[in-house]
């Protein structure tokens, strides 16, 4: 009994790991080639889904704001662990399921297309339309920006979308699957719509950020990582992302951000940080990379290449990853079970 009970289990374990590779490896393709579902998009469903129960929960406390992270974040995270379970007895439709749920939550390919309209906009010499698409990208006040603040702007945004929208998804999905994914960008958009500090949001998003700040660490790191591994790859220096984390990371107030910021910041040899506005409210951030250049429109198009790159090697480190766990868990099981007999 236990002999066949183990073969179900070694049975299962495969398809589940290939299923991840396939379907993560589709779901980036069909992202790269369709972008964003223009309408039904299923985050803005789950957009929508949390501001309703945001209206029934909302206090000026942090519990009330702890549940609607537990309701929403752990709703999304379930109902994909549910359809995963239901499929998971069928290769075509766990690979199927996957593939439908990378396309949904990684954003490369809008954010790659939003970064070169506004560097189109700013080579043309066009600042207006460069200022309107801007809050397509990021949450800055953009009518005070002059164009390479703007340039700046965006590249800081390609930088910590990269992490945000793409790698760290990656990064889960290869250690949950489905559930991952899901469950991932749930607290990334949760971070996003409650997170920030408006007086509204100061303690009831307070649960939503810090638990963004948990579940996006890996990603932020190793986008880090491979940022700086690939410098050369868009004409800059590996040692000099390398040496703009270790100095000027920490001083960034996002845990995650600084990393990638201040690494994107060194491989393009560019300033990133200083003097931004969300909202009305004006932050002074301190500058990443200080040796480096001020931000030009050309750097956009390399910020996009470098994001790019940092996304096909995540695909195949997060692929090897889940692959090589259920290699190294197989082979642990089978010395167990030799012991056993033993």
């Amino acid at each position: 009994m236990s002999g066949r009970r183990s073969a179900v289990v070694r049975g299962r374990s495969r398809p589940a790991e290939r299923a991840f590779a396939y379907g993560a490896a589709v779901g980036l393709l069909g992202d790269l080639l369709f972008g964003d579902p223009r309408r039904g998009h299923p985050v803005a469903a789950f957009g929508r889904a949390a501001t309703a129960v945001e209206r029934r929960l909302w206090r000026d406390h942090r519990g009330w704001g702890a549940l609607h992270t537990v309701v929403c974040a752990g709703g999304a995270a379930g109902i994909a662990a549910l359809a995963a379970r239901g499929v998971r007895d069928h290769r075509t439709a766990s690979v199927a399921l996957t593939a439908a749920t990378t396309w949904a939550v990684v954003g490369g390919t809008s954010l790659g297309r939003e970064a070169r309209a506004i560097g189109a906009a700013l080579t043309a010499g066009d600042v207006e339309r460069a200022r309107e698409r801007l809050p397509h990208l990021c949450g800055r006040d953009p009518q005070a920006l002059d164009g390479q603040q703007i340039a700046r702007a965006v590249v800081e945004s390609v930088a910590e979308n990269t992490s945000d929208a793409v790698v760290g998804a990656l990064v889960w999905g290869a250690v949950a699957g489905v559930p991952g994914l899901a469950g991932f960008r749930a607290v990334n958009t949760l971070d996003a719509m409650v997170g920030h500090l408006s007086p509204r949001y100061r303690r009831f998003g307070w649960a939503s950020a810090r638990l963004d700040d948990v579940v996006g660490g890996p990603g932020a790191r190793l986008t880090a990582v491979l940022a700086g591994a690939l410098a050369g790859g868009v004409g800059g220096d590996p040692g000099a992302a390398l040496r703009a984390v270790r100095r000027d990371a920490r001083k960034h107030p996002s845990p995650n951000a600084g990393p990638v910021e201040a690494s994107f910041a060194g491989a393009l040899g560019v300033r990133l940080g200083g003097t931004l506005a969300y909202g009305g409210r004006v932050e002074h951030r301190p500058v990443l990379n200080g040796e480096g250049r001020p931000v030009g429109t050309a750097d956009i198009e390399r910020a996009v290449r470098l994001s790019r790159r940092v996304t096909v090697a995540a695909l195949a480190i997060c692929v090897a990853g889940r692959l090589g766990y259920g290699l190294a868990h197989r082979a642990l099981r089978r010395g167990a079970g030799r012991r056993g007999r033993g």
